[in-house]
């Protein structure tokens, strides 16, 4: 294809912050397809976000969010490397999307990692006991267990969970698409939620 057009490479940039020669290539790479670029860019910043995953994450923010009342509210950090991204726009804004989601979601540990061993062995028992229940053959009830562990790790773990605000994504989806942009290792270290009348 031709030379791609500055213009092009720009609107790439400002949506996916991107660096310029990484869209110009991954424009040449597409063709001069806007979309298609978008996604080999997403592709390759996913790699890129799990590289980052390992390094510390010290600085970042204490988010809040107060549910229309004052009924419900929600305190949650959220980490970052430098003090320069947890002052930019976009982390902020998932911080606070976090905190919303905590308060609309209700998750009880932050990873699958957190889940106490005794939760577990509780739940993989509750479900065994299900599948016999229901006449399941027997070689079948441990797929059927760790398929049904699945989902109960989805309505417990924070990361697991469908984003509220769009639910085709997790929110380890949602933290991973911010550490491909922002370029730094992105975490949810601490989160509580408050009730009134609701005993913690």
């Amino acid at each position: 294809m031709a030379e791609i057009p500055a213009a092009l490479v720009k609107q790439l940039r400002e949506k996916t912050g991107a660096g310029f020669m990484e869209c110009k290539k991954a424009l040449t790479e597409a063709n001069g397809n806007l979309e298609e670029a978008e996604t080999i860019l997403r592709k390759r910043g996913i790699a890129v976000a799990q590289k980052k995953a390992s390094r510390e994450a010290n600085e970042g923010l204490v988010g809040t969010y107060i549910h229309t009342g004052g009924k419900l509210g929600v305190l949650v950090e959220v980490n970052c490397e430098s003090d320069f991204v947890a002052r930019t726009a976009d982390f902020q804004q998932l911080v606070h999307d976090i905190a919303m989601h905590i308060a609309a979601a209700d998750p009880r540990y932050i990873r699958k990692e957190d889940v106490s061993e005794e939760d577990v062995a509780k739940e993989k028992d509750i479900q065994r006991g299900r599948a016999l229940q229901e006449g399941k053959p027997e070689k079948v009830v441990d797929k059927i267990v760790e398929g049904r562990m699945s989902k109960f790790y989805e309505e417990i773990c924070l990361y697991e969970q469908p984003f509220v605000k769009d639910n085709s994504i997790t929110v380890k989806e949602l933290i991973t698409s911010l550490i491909a942009k922002l370029g730094e290792n992105v975490v949810v270290s601490r989160m509580a939620r408050f009730k009134v009348g609701e005993a913690s």
